[in-house]
């Protein structure tokens, strides 16, 4: 047994002022398995993670790789000594290629000084080719969809041959089919020998893909298990210390009178077109499709951070133009990114100004200068109602988990008190208990006539808090279906008629 341990994590702690992330957790990851690191956001997953990756420095412990005691300092040493990590929050060049964003800082060079561009073409190719992904080297990777850019970065951990890899939320952004194919590239892995731990909230995704289970929760090491013998009811009570029975909360919003009017909307930079719908005060309407079907660019059309080509929409029959955000918040429209890190958050701002940045002229005092003290206030309304993990309202956001940044941006938006409110993905990266959350928090503003639009990937999410579904297909509006009575399969079946 000991000779199948690959790698061993004793006693990890690491301490962040007023949090303690890491309180001497442990982890032993065998040879040729995929072991799972559960927990809700801030449980310190992505910390023990990014300790073990040279991220950041551990306060005390040891990490023993194939036996030999390792404390990596930087990335770079962890890569080089057989360590990968592919990142829940995407950080590439993105007005760079495919190829370069690869081999970025190992380029093939020829002449001592020269990039050699076509054996990393060629090695780009092979790379491809031996993980089945069909992405163009020569494409700017600011022009692919995040699902695709996520392959590309599991393609590049791949690349160094690693012995440990580390995949932090990787099907976040995948649709069905690439999470398949993202597990045969897994399987593989594993049946060559790697080590390969996998971080997510996704329980179905774990049973199915994991060998053993390790469940952390505030900072502290709870339980390891065979997946073999595992639950989704038992991972939930290990998880977050208590029971839950429901995944989602009664829906007991009702829609009324007819809130939004979107007539004939085409997109100029992108292929939605001619998508007409209503949307009714109190009611949560999902917009379902597969990648790239152009869901997300409605919701960007529709808040004026896309450039409509044709279309009219009406807000309580009244025309709204929304041709820029500011407008469309001004009009009681609100959108959370799909993107948190690119789009949603300013990382090296505190909690309180990502909260409040917003609805600024609210807190305006004499037309002069800004309430520190209301600010104070909205800002613990969000912490509390939102139950964000986090020291202070002082905090770099940037410092929080990915879910908690989250919770952050979600509660911005409320206090922005929207008519209109574009959910992009709210819960990518999200545990089962604050995913619960939010759904509550979406069908309360439901139940006070407020109109929500939300985007999702996840199926069941969708079935389980919508009351209609729009399903975009090669975009366009392939069909509406009522959430109470559809399937999953006509769904499905919509999703690919102008495919």
């Amino acid at each position: 047994m000991q000779n199948d341990v690959l790698l061993q994590m004793t006693g990890i702690c690491k301490q962040f002022p007023g949090v303690r992330a890491l309180d001497g957790v442990s982890l032993t990851v065998r040879r040729g398995t995929v072991h799972a690191l559960m927990g809700e956001n801030g449980a310190g997953k992505s910390t023990l993670m990014k300790c073990l990756f040279g991220i950041y420095e551990k306060d005390e412990g040891t990490i023993t790789l194939e036996g030999k005691e390792i404390d990596f300092k930087t990335s770079k040493e962890a890569l080089e000594n057989g360590v990968a990590m592919v990142h829940q929050e995407l950080n590439q060049a993105l007005k760079r290629t495919v190829m370069e964003n690869l081999w970025l800082g190992r380029y093939p060079l020829k002449f001592a000084n020269y990039i050699d561009e076509k054996k990393m073409y060629k090695d780009s190719i092979a790379l491809f080719e031996k993980l089945g992904v069909k992405v163009d080297p020569h494409r700017t990777m600011s022009t692919m969809p995040v699902s695709q850019r996520q392959m590309v970065e599991i393609a590049k951990a791949v690349s160094y041959d690693s012995k440990i890899i580390v995949f932090d939320e990787p099907t976040s952004s995948l649709t069905e089919v690439e999470v398949e194919h993202l597990f045969r590239i897994i399987n593989m892995l594993r049946d060559q020998g790697c080590g390969i731990i996998y971080i997510s909230h996704k329980m179905e995704e774990i049973l199915r893909i994991s060998d053993d289970v390790t469940i952390m929760r505030d900072g502290q090491w709870i339980a390891t298990e065979p997946a073999s013998e595992l639950t989704m009811d038992k991972i939930i009570k290990l998880m977050v210390g208590r029971e839950l029975t429901n995944r989602f909360p009664p829906k007991t919003n009702t829609p009324g009178e007819v809130a939004l009017e979107v007539e004939g909307l085409s997109a100029q930079y992108s292929h939605v077109r001619d998508v007409s719908f209503q949307l009714r005060k109190g009611e949560v309407l999902g917009i379902a499709g597969l990648d790239g079907a152009g869901r997300t660019e409605v919701l960007e059309n529709i808040f004026g951070i896309a450039t409509r080509s044709a279309g009219t929409l009406k807000l309580d029959g009244k025309v709204v133009q929304n041709r820029n955000a500011a407008e469309s918040i001004k009009n009681g429209f609100a959108l959370l990114t799909e993107e948190r890190r690119a789009t949603g958050i300013f990382g090296i701002r505190s909690i309180r100004e990502n909260t409040v940045i917003s609805s600024l002229k609210k807190y305006l005092k004499g037309g002069l200068w800004l309430s520190n003290k209301k600010m104070i206030e909205d800002t613990d309304w969000v912490i509390k109602s939102m139950r964000v993990k986090t020291p202070t309202q002082e905090t770099k956001i940037r410092t929080l988990s990915g879910g908690n940044q989250q919770k952050v941006i979600l509660g911005r938006w409320l206090l922005t008190e929207p008519e209109v409110l574009l959910l992009d993905e709210p819960t990518r990266g999200i545990d089962v208990g604050a995913k619960y959350e939010i759904y509550q928090l979406i069908i309360d503003l439901a139940n006070r006539g407020k109109g929500v639009i939300m985007v999702s990937g996840e199926m069941p999410e969708l079935l389980g808090v919508c009351d209609r579904i729009l399903v975009m297909s090669g975009g366009r509006l392939a069909g509406e279906v009522d959430a109470k009575t559809t399937t999953q399969e006509e769904i499905m079946t919509l999703a690919a008629k102008y495919v």
